[in-house]
């Protein structure tokens, strides 16, 4: 008998994944978003984000809660479209979780290169991969109650550094060239506002990554609500905070395009020899680490479930006999994040930096899976008006179509602004189909191009 995930998630472990997936997006990253929008342009194109992604949340647990699944959007646009729908979105998935690890660890290499000038900050992000993918395998259990902790020091770190730098903070500051470096708005500001987009998702991205966790969950169908509604507040609040008391600790533009943007603005009022700035980097690195050590959850389950439904080699849906973990989907994951760390001339395209880069193949994905997984709800509730659905999307339509428009928005934007990157992300696309299209008799054999059925394990 092939072994099985194990249910053992409870509500506050779902809220510690949900939170933990993002929380590196407050660390670094979004800062990037200054060096084209300015702090006030970047201000408004986050909160434009940010209405987008509450608007998601709210619609896209109506889904996980009649759906839950280890493939996550795979399975909700397989039971809507069919066999090419649920490719599409469980590709754009798998690329959006493949692709922000590397980020993140990345960012881990430059916090510990802080510390340890020494240390090189790939050999560093490297280092990581190892350490906590060799977690995940461990069990979901010890890997959950792990991203819990961290996730809650994490939070902890982020209110520290608000407090620290409050006392320099000064309007002026913030507001000083925040239209793109001009310090009125004018028509020219708008181009930054939007080029900036996907460093204001950077602050969401990966919060639908609870829906790959649902199958584990003891009660997904009350659990995962709660979760991710809670999840959602938490991560808007902190979004927040972090940017506007960052940007008003002194010179914004010193922070935009560097991964550690938090240490450096606390420099600005500590200075460098400082120990609340030692702190900040070690604590600091339990941010990145609830990311990193969550997105390896949800992408060895992408991975696991696409293989278990045959869309990927059979293969990769071993589940370990002992730790009852997708082992082999992990460490699938972990040679791709890998190598995209050691590949410079490839990422880098557009004059953007290798993590920026990183950052924008990892939102295509996302911004894709949200357009399919929005058009899958309102396929369903056409199609399938009787279906279980414990959680209902409030407001609909009204909350599902505004997280759709946002996201084709979204989508039609980033394409204008990285179309180097979007070229090399059709690329993936084609390259998976011509995997779905490989493994096509073997889906046929197994039976599963037929639609799921809801809770199907």
């Amino acid at each position: 008998m092939q072994a099985t995930l194990q249910k053992t998630l409870g509500t506050f472990q779902l809220w510690g994944i949900a939170v933990g997936l993002v929380i590196s997006g407050e660390y670094f990253g979004w800062s990037y978003g200054w060096a084209s929008a300015g702090t006030l342009g970047f201000t408004i194109t986050a909160l434009f984000i940010a209405a987008m992604y509450t608007a998601f949340i709210f619609s896209f647990t109506e889904l996980t809660t009649s759906i839950p699944h280890a493939g996550g959007p795979f399975a909700y646009s397989k039971r809507a479209f069919g066999p090419l729908g649920g490719y599409l979105a469980g590709a754009a998935t798998l690329i959006e979780f493949v692709f922000a690890p590397p980020a993140i660890a990345l960012a881990i290499g430059a916090y510990l290169n802080v510390q340890f000038p020494q240390i090189e900050p790939k050999t560093a992000a490297v280092g990581a991969y190892l350490v906590f993918m060799t977690l995940n395998i461990l069990g979901v259990q010890i890997a959950a109650t792990f991203e819990l902790l961290v996730t809650l020091l994490a939070i902890f770190e982020l209110l520290v550094f608000m407090g620290v730098v409050s006392p320099g903070f000064s309007v002026a500051h913030f507001v000083k060239g925040g239209w793109a470096g001009q310090d009125a708005f004018s028509m020219a500001a708008i181009p930054g506002m939007f080029a900036a987009i996907p460093f204001a998702i950077w602050f969401f991205l990966a919060i639908e990554g609870v829906a790959m966790a649902a199958e584990e969950a003891r009660d997904p169908r009350r659990s995962v609500p709660i979760a991710y509604i809670a999840g959602i507040v938490t991560l808007v609040l902190l979004a927040l905070g972090v940017m506007v008391f960052a940007g008003g600790a002194g010179d914004w533009t010193k922070l935009a395009n560097i991964n550690d943007p938090l240490p450096q603005a606390m420099k600005l009022i500590v200075g460098e020899n400082s120990g609340w700035l030692h702190m900040l980097v070690w604590l600091g690195l339990f941010g990145l680490i609830a990311s990193f050590h969550g997105i390896i959850l949800g992408y060895s389950r992408q991975i696991y479930a696409l293989a278990r439904e045959a869309y990927l080699p059979e293969y990769f849906a071993k589940i370990h006999p002992r730790f009852k973990t997708p082992h082999r989907a992990i460490l699938a994951g972990g040679v791709i994040g890998i190598a995209a760390i050691y590949s410079d001339e490839l990422i880098k395209l557009g004059g953007q930096t290798l993590t920026a880069n990183i950052v924008t193949m990892s939102v295509f994905g996302a911004i894709t899976m949200y357009i399919i997984s929005m058009l899958a709800l309102f396929r369903l509730r056409r199609a399938e008006p009787e279906m279980a659905r414990p959680f209902r999307a409030p407001c609909y339509p009204l909350f599902p179509a505004i997280a759709l428009v946002g996201a084709v928005v979204c989508l039609a934007t980033m394409i204008y602004y990285n179309w180097l990157i979007f070229c090399v992300f059709v690329v993936f696309l084609l390259l998976g189909y011509g995997c779905f299209l490989a493994t096509a008799p073997q889906r046929q054999r197994k039976g599963s191009d037929g639609v799921l059925a809801p809770g199907r394990q």
